[in-house]
């Protein structure tokens, strides 16, 4: 239903409409509140390169921070990584991550990103106490945020909006109507625009999310996607189709498909009421980092790469090395 009223096709997003002259007006002027100086706007000590975007749901952010910090570490640049850590609920903020730190802690985003790199993380509602946390604990030469476009407390040397390229901005309205923290203009004003899919418009990166080997979750093992059977997909992202469409592509007929919402949490109860043991379950990495303490050897996960085109990628990477040196 949201997918209809967000992308135009259902009539309903008319009745919102006043929500979201709220929602814009309210959001206006809390940009236009740190810009005219009105409110403090914190600035680290080292450059900062926010990854966000426009609109509510999933676009790919994750997979274009992981691809930044390993693109930053190939050029010699130690990288730490911020979060707001949704769906996780910690003890005390800042939380700088530890290989002990769960999602239930710090969310499932922050673990991934943390996992796959090996990067210092850390979590905090106030993203400048986030970046003041990872400073104290691993001094990196540069701090990016998975997220927070639209958090202008912290001051950013960069911005990055990440777009999806097949859905764009639906009906181009603000919450609740449509899709839009804020409206599409706002990319005139960013430093780099790049789209996760469809076809990027002129002066965009376009960028592929590739599928790697499936993991299996309880051994590790590796092997294609395709060559697994009798396939449960399961997805708890901002857009579960996409991760769907990719199993397709990669040669996979799922006997279901099973979208989640994101950030849910997961039991292990929940996870293997989907899939009988004689099926495979396949799920996201997103999903994979909340279920590895209680997998089971007939749960698999679909890790993806981010692969951005060239020559504006390098561009991009060198633009931010040059904050640095």
């Amino acid at each position: 239903m949201i997918d209809a009223i967000w992308s135009g096709k259902s009539p309903l997003w008319r009745l919102l409409l006043p929500l979201s002259w709220l929602y814009g007006l309210v959001s206006g002027l809390i940009r236009l509140s740190y810009r005219a100086g009105w409110r403090r706007v914190w600035r680290a000590p080292v450059p900062v390169v926010v990854v966000g975007n426009l609109t509510a749901g999933g676009n790919g952010k994750t997979p274009v921070v992981i691809w930044l910090v390993e693109q930053l570490r190939l050029r010699g640049i130690n990288a730490g990584v911020v979060s707001r850590g949704y769906g996780g609920k910690a003890a005390h903020y800042p939380l700088v991550l530890t290989p002990e730190t769960t999602t239930a802690e710090a969310g499932d985003e922050p673990v991934l990103i943390y996992q796959r790199t090996g990067a210092p993380v850390a979590v905090s509602p106030q993203r400048a106490a986030a970046v003041q946390a990872l400073i104290a604990a691993s001094a990196p030469d540069i701090i990016i945020t998975d997220d927070g476009l639209q958090h202008y407390a912290l001051a950013r040397d960069k911005e990055i909006v990440v777009v999806d390229g097949e859905r764009r901005f639906g009906n181009g309205w603000w919450l609740p109507a449509g899709p839009m923290r804020e409206r599409a203009g706002r990319l005139t004003s960013v430093d780099a625009v790049i789209t996760n899919g469809g076809t990027a418009q002129p002066n965009e990166i376009a960028m592929r999310l590739e599928p790697g080997l499936a993991v299996n979750l309880a051994t590790g093992e590796q092997r294609p996607v395709a060559s697994l059977t009798e396939v449960v997909a399961m997805a708890g992202i901002g857009h579960p189709p996409r991760f769907f469409a990719t199993l397709r592509a990669s040669g996979v007929t799922p006997v279901s498909c099973i979208g989640l919402a994101d950030h849910q949490a997961l039991t292990e109860a929940d996870v293997a009421a989907l899939a009988r043991d004689s099926q495979t379950l396949v799920m996201t990495e997103k999903d994979a980092v909340k279920c590895r303490a209680f997998a089971r050897q007939n749960w698999w996960y679909l890790p993806v790469e981010a692969t951005l085109s060239q020559p504006q990628a390098d561009r991009l990477v060198n633009d931010i090395v040059a904050l640095v040196r």
